[in-house]
């Protein structure tokens, strides 16, 4: 019998997710298919009570989902409980676990890739909602020794910092147009775009959240956002001599423990970046 998995969101016609999971278990030579779903509001409790059904491993959940499937799920890891979102579902015998694989993807994304422990390093995020959430406590629990969160609504950056305070080093929150950003910005390790500033499609995709001056020579810029590969920011950070890293990384990475918590097995990740690397790039 065949197995399924989804991806659940609204929309997900853009989402490159359905192309390198399927290379992952045609890789396995498994008998898996991996399918993006575009599912109305109305219509996610039946999509999440259709997860049960013996055929189906299990499912990615992406925007606008990622909180409001909480409630639908019989548990949730530790995880979803720091980062307040569910991103994969694994159907066991029935019932639906809610995991979080945001915040470990972005550490094995920066470990692998670009050799980068955050670990004693200060880190400057950009950007309040769920990605910064995550990646927040994917630092905190890393051990960095200052994590400082910059948003242009102040108010839910002081929000998200009281809320993370007692897992980690959350040093406070700044206005993106503050006057202080460009010293704090310029004592970091580790620089962070969580926005959605400077992606391809977006509203805004010729913007960096960051003037390039703030940025410092030999630290490390992450941008979350993976198309274009080289976001205003990154391109900014290259001009200075920081290092870079785009989001696909952190994407695949998420993707391939994923992976291994439907199947049990590891994920072929070198094979998932080329084929999404490829997707991306066709040319």
């Amino acid at each position: 019998m065949t197995k399924k998995v989804f991806l659940i969101g609204h929309p997900v016609g853009h989402s490159i997710s359905p192309i390198f999971q399927q290379a992952a278990f045609d890789y396995h030579g498994m008998d898996v298919t991996y399918q993006a779903i575009d599912v109305d509001p109305h219509q996610l409790q039946r999509a999440v009570d259709d997860l049960r059904k013996e055929d189906i491993l299990g499912a990615n959940v992406t925007v606008p989902y990622k909180e409001l499937i909480i409630p639908m799920l019989d548990s949730g890891s530790d995880d979803v409980a720091a980062i307040g979102a569910v991103n994969t579902v694994v159907n066991t015998e029935g019932q639906l676990v809610g995991n979080n694989t945001d915040a470990e993807g972005f550490l094995k994304s920066t470990l692998s890739s670009i050799n980068i422990d955050p670990s004693g390093k200060s880190v400057l995020l950009l950007g309040a909602g769920g990605a910064a959430r995550a990646v927040a406590v994917a630092l905190a629990k890393r051990g960095s020794s200052s994590i400082f969160i910059a948003n242009r609504d102040l108010d839910r950056a002081h929000r998200l910092v009281d809320t993370l305070r007692p897992i980690g080093n959350i040093s406070g929150a700044i206005g993106l147009s503050s006057t202080k950003l460009e010293a704090i910005a310029y004592s970091s390790d580790i620089i962070v775009n969580c926005t959605s500033l400077g992606m391809s499609g977006g509203p805004q995709p010729d913007l960096s959240p960051i003037d390039k001056k703030f940025i410092p020579k030999g630290s490390t810029v992450i941008d979350l956002v993976y198309n274009p590969s080289v976001t205003p920011i990154l391109r900014d950070a290259q001009e200075v001599g920081a290092q870079t890293l785009g989001g696909l990384t952190m994407l695949v990475y998420q993707g391939s423990i994923s992976f291994k918590m439907w199947t049990g097995i590891d994920a072929p990740t070198d094979i998932m970046l080329e084929v999404a690397r490829k997707a991306l790039n066709p040319n």
